[in-house]
């Protein structure tokens, strides 16, 4: 062993003589004296002195870390056995990435956010649905910003303890925000979202990087397996919030149906125990969307209700630490040199350079920006639809077919979504290993336009005809065509991380794709602001266009308060679309239902976009790749 030890250090001391080339010869060892050695290797004097100062400086070996910490999570820790079944790794790495992928499953409970005082209805202090839904672009955008500032970092630390590390700040996160749902406080809710996403780009990119090293040979599949989870992970996120908060929500107290109100500000006050207390008023339109029985329409009281979201998140954080804690002590790396029994792998370049481009270099290449590009206009659609799942599929079709669209048909719409999530990412990342990942991004531009194109189209014919024959056909096309543009989400960044590899080379995927995961980032903000600003706008021009056409006198009766008070009672949320919809003449079409019309055609035009950009991508010029 000892001799062994003084050929690897006569080898590396002799690089610079030898000029980076391979020795490719076998040296029989036995028998040779180890100076006698290092002369032949050193090939110059500097090399041979080089390496008389190395074998005199320490005959004893470097003592090795032997604490707990070391042992589970040190950078030995991470190469596994030779006899380490490489299939077995897909355990560990899928379970983190479906706790990592929380997010998506975000608008389970971002609805009920907006509840979180009035319960039955927003009160005037409750958060909006825009203001809700921003954790989920939070956490998905600084993921994707700390993968990429932490992606060396990842690769110096080696795979176990970067998941490590990410699990405790993952976990964390959500009892922040957990506290901050509990105090009402906006910013800490927020500041615990962030936290999750730093703790998820800290333990995003090591699984795909391990599991990429386990399988050269089939690298799409590898990375669609492990993002996979990751596009699954509202799969499991939403039941088990939908079941926590059953658990821990609390009903409110009801005051009635008639009751004397007094509006100050826009807000309605009732009295009660000989106080005026804030009040809000549940339509049935409004208890329908609810996943609370035994409910009758009228007045409740503000404040004396629980969603159990606070808790729930406090529980759920928990169990996600747990998780990814665990499988950072089960996952490992192949040793250096690892190819699978038969494959070959690729010969390096006879022009003496490998092919690999150095994460240093990615920003230098055009196809950094146009893959880049594509991605996050592809994705942003997609983004959008996630962040609103659950409340648009309300929003749009429970007014006009309450029969079907129910609250447990909400969930399992969003269910579906995150279920065409995992779809895409395992089923595209098989596509891309048969016909390519180039040919599998044309497919992606080509097919979302008239996807989104389509949808409301969809709409219309399900709305204006709820009660026709061909009504829950049209319903179920719509299901069908978000959760195909989910599934398209879904297989660009499982895909990703394998065209990556084919432009860039494997050896440093790990963290090119962190740099790629900014498209995460950007998408994830463009796509939920996107939506919400247009519908915000929509909604807008909704209520000008029915208070123009709403009796002044029956608007006084309903709300206590003169049309010209319209403004303050919108701004207060007591004046909606469906309670203003209770006043309405005969025949007045409810505007709900199309305010995200607009978004879908225009992100019909940004996927059209990603066609052209993408159609520019080609090999990068060998120029960038470093040398071998």
């Amino acid at each position: 062993m000892a001799l062994l030890s003084t050929y690897t250090t006569a080898l590396s001391c002799s690089k610079r003589s030898f000029g980076g080339l391979a020795v490719n010869s076998r040296i029989n060892l036995n028998g040779t004296p180890a100076t006698s050695l290092a002369k032949v290797l050193a090939g110059s004097n500097s090399s041979y002195q080089c390496l008389q100062q190395r074998l005199s400086s320490s005959e004893t070996p470097e003592k090795k870390p032997s604490g707990l910490l070391d042992k589970l999570f040190g950078y030995e820790s991470n190469t596994a056995a030779p006899n380490t079944n490489r299939w077995s790794m897909f355990v560990p790495a899928f379970c983190t990435h479906v706790c990592l992928g929380a997010p998506y499953g975000w608008s389970a409970i971002s609805a009920a956010m907006t509840r979180e005082s009035g319960l039955v209805a927003s009160a005037a202090s409750d958060w909006s649905l825009d203001q809700t839904t921003v954790p989920m672009s939070l956490m998905i955008a600084f993921g994707g910003l700390s993968a990429a500032a932490f992606g060396k970092w990842t690769i110096k630390v080696g795979v176990r303890k970067a998941m490590a590390c990410g699990s405790l700040l993952f976990g964390a996160g959500f009892g922040v925000a957990s506290m901050g749902v509990m105090t009402h406080n906006l910013p800490v809710m927020y500041a615990g979202n962030i936290m999750c996403g730093i703790g998820y780009g800290c333990a995003y990119t090591p699984p795909i990087q391990a599991l990429i090293d386990w399988f050269p040979d089939r690298k799409g599949l590898a990375s669609g397996l492990v993002i996979a989870g990751f596009g699954s992970g509202a799969l499991f996120f939403t039941p088990m919030m939908n079941t926590m908060m059953a658990k821990f929500s609390q009903l409110p107290t009801y005051v009635g149906n008639s009751v004397e109100v007094v509006l100050e500000g826009g807000k309605q006050f009732a009295k009660i125990g000989g106080e005026l207390q804030e009040v809000v008023y549940a339509t049935a339109a409004d208890l329908s969307k609810l996943p609370y029985d035994g409910l009758a329409e009228g007045f409740y009281l503000v404040g004396s209700g629980n969603t159990g979201v606070a808790t729930s998140l406090a529980c759920i954080g928990a169990v996600y630490t747990t998780m990814v804690l665990g499988s950072s002590m089960l996952i490992k790396r192949p040793a250096a040199g690892y190819v699978p029994a038969g494959y070959t792998p690729p010969p390096a370049a006879a022009d003496g350079t490998g092919a690999n481009v150095h994460v240093n270099d990615l920003f230098k290449t055009p196809q950094f920006w146009l893959l880049f590009t594509t991605s996050t206009l592809l994705a942003t659609g997609g983004m959008g639809l996630m962040s609103v799942a659950k409340p648009m599929i309300q929003n749009v079709f429970t007014d006009a077919m309450p029969a079907l669209v129910t609250t447990s048909f909400a969930s399992a719409y969003l269910m579906a979504m995150a279920a065409g999530n995992l779809a895409g990412r395992l089923g595209w990342a098989a596509v891309s290993d048969k016909i390519g990942r180039r040919n599998t991004f044309h497919v992606y531009t080509l097919g979302a336009i008239p996807i989104f194109g389509g949808l409301p189209y969809l709409i219309n014919q399900c709305v204006t005809d709820p009660t026709g024959p061909l009504a829950p056909m049209y319903l179920a096309a719509f299901c069908g065509s978000t959760v195909a543009a989910i599934s398209i989400m879904g297989g660009v960044f499982a895909v990703l991380p394998a065209y990556e590899a084919d432009l860039y080379g494997p050896k440093y995927v790990g963290a090119i794709h962190g740099r790629f995961l900014l498209a995460a980032t950007v998408s994830t903000i463009v796509g939920p602001g996107l939506l919400l600003t247009l519908r915000k706008m929509a909604e807008a021009d909704a209520l000008k266009d029915l208070l123009s056409k709403v009796d002044p006198a029956a608007f006084a009766d309903k709300f206590g308060a003169d049309i010209s008070q319209a403004q303050a009672l919108i701004e207060a949320k007591t004046l909606t679309i469906s309670k203003l919809m209770t006043i309405m003449p005969s025949g007045t079409i409810d505007p709900s239902p199309f305010l995200y019309n607009n978004t879908m055609y225009t992100m019909a035009g940004l996927v059209s976009a990603a066609a052209a950009l993408h159609f520019m991508v080609r090999p990068v010029n060998k120029k960038y790749f470093e040398k071998a």
